[in-house]
C-alpha cells in the first residue's frame, strides 16, 4: 500500500466519524423532543453543582422551587448535585414535576435523586436548546463558568431576537451587583451593549419576588397563546398563585 492509499483510508476515516456524530446528535434531539413535548409550563434553575446542603443558597433554591411547584410549574434542571440538587429536590417535595437534564461531565457524573423525569446527554448545545425550547423563565443562581455559558446565550438569544423575551431572573444580588455595575459603567459606556439591554434581567433576593416575576410574565404570555393544554394548564397556576397571594384556598 502506497503512501497515496493510506492518505485515502486515513480520510474516509475521518468523513466517516464525522457522519456517525451528526447521527449521534440528532438522536440527542429526537429523544429530547419525543420525551419533552408534553412538558406544560416550566421554570429552568441553573446555579452551582458545588455548594452543599448547608449553603444558604441551595436552600433559597429549594424554596423557590417548592414554591413554584406548588403552583403548578414544571421544574427543569441541568440534574446535577448543588443548586441543581437544590431545585429538583424542591420541586420533587411539593409534587411538581422535576426534571434532569443530565450530562457527563466531572462532578456531575451521577444524576441528583429527586427527578421525576431524567434525560442525559452527551452534547452540551443539545442540552442547551432542550433547556430553552421547554422553559418560560431562567432562575439563575450564582455559579460559575457554566451558569454565566447559560445567562449569557440566553441574553445573546434575547437581545438578537432569536428567542421570544422571557424572564432571566437573577438570584443573588451580592453575587450579581458587580457584574450589573460592570455592564453598566464599562460596557454601556463603551458602546458594546445599550442601556436597554441592562432591562432583559432582573435581580432578586428573595424566593417570593422571584415566584412573582415568573408569574408575572406568565400572565403576559397567556394573552398570546392559542387555546389547548399548555394554555389551561398556565391558567390553573395563575390562579393558583392569586389565590395564594389573597389568602384564600387554591382552586383548580
Amino acid at each position: 500500500m502506497d503512501e497515496r492509499d493510506k492518505r485515502l483510508i486515513e480520510e474516509l476515516k475521518i468523513r466517516q466519524g464525522d457522519t456517525w456524530r451528526v447521527f449521534k446528535i440528532m438522536s440527542e434531539f429526537v429523544q429530547g423532543f419525543d420525551e419533552l413535548a408534553r412538558v406544560g409550563p416550566a421554570v429552568t434553575f441553573f446555579g452551582s453543582a458545588r455548594f452543599k446542603e448547608d449553603d444558604p443558597y441551595y436552600r433559597l433554591a429549594y424554596e423557590t422551587a417548592f414554591r413554584l411547584g406548588k403552583l403548578g410549574f414544571t421544574v427543569i434542571t441541568g440534574g446535577g448535585p448543588g443548586i441543581m440538587e437544590a431545585a429538583n429536590r424542591g420541586a420533587y417535595d411539593s409534587g411538581a414535576e422535576s426534571i434532569g437534564l443530565n450530562i457527563d461531565v466531572p462532578g456531575e457524573e451521577s444524576p441528583n435523586r429527586y427527578q421525576t423525569k431524567s434525560l442525559k446527554f452527551k452534547y452540551f448545545f443539545v442540552r442547551k436548546v432542550m433547556l430553552l425550547k421547554y422553559s418560560m423563565a431562567y432562575l439563575i443562581f450564582p455559579g460559575g463558568f457554566g451558569t454565566f455559558d447559560e445567562l449569557f446565550e440566553a441574553l445573546t438569544l434575547v437581545q438578537t431576537g432569536r428567542s421570544h423575551k422571557f424572564p432571566l431572573i437573577l438570584f443573588g444580588s451580592s453575587y450579581y451587583e458587580p457584574l450589573l455595575k460592570y455592564m453598566e459603567e464599562v460596557m454601556v459606556p463603551r458602546g458594546t451593549i445599550s442601556k436597554e439591554d441592562l432591562r432583559l434581567v432582573e435581580l432578586t433576593d428573595e424566593p417570593a419576588r422571584a415566584v412573582e416575576l415568573v408569574v408575572e410574565k406568565a400572565k403576559e404570555k397567556l394573552r398570546h397563546l392559542k387555546e389547548g393544554e399548555f394554555k389551561k394548564q398556565l391558567k390553573k397556576i395563575i390562579k393558583n398563585y392569586e389565590s395564594s397571594t389573597s389568602g384564600g384556598p387554591a382552586r383548580g
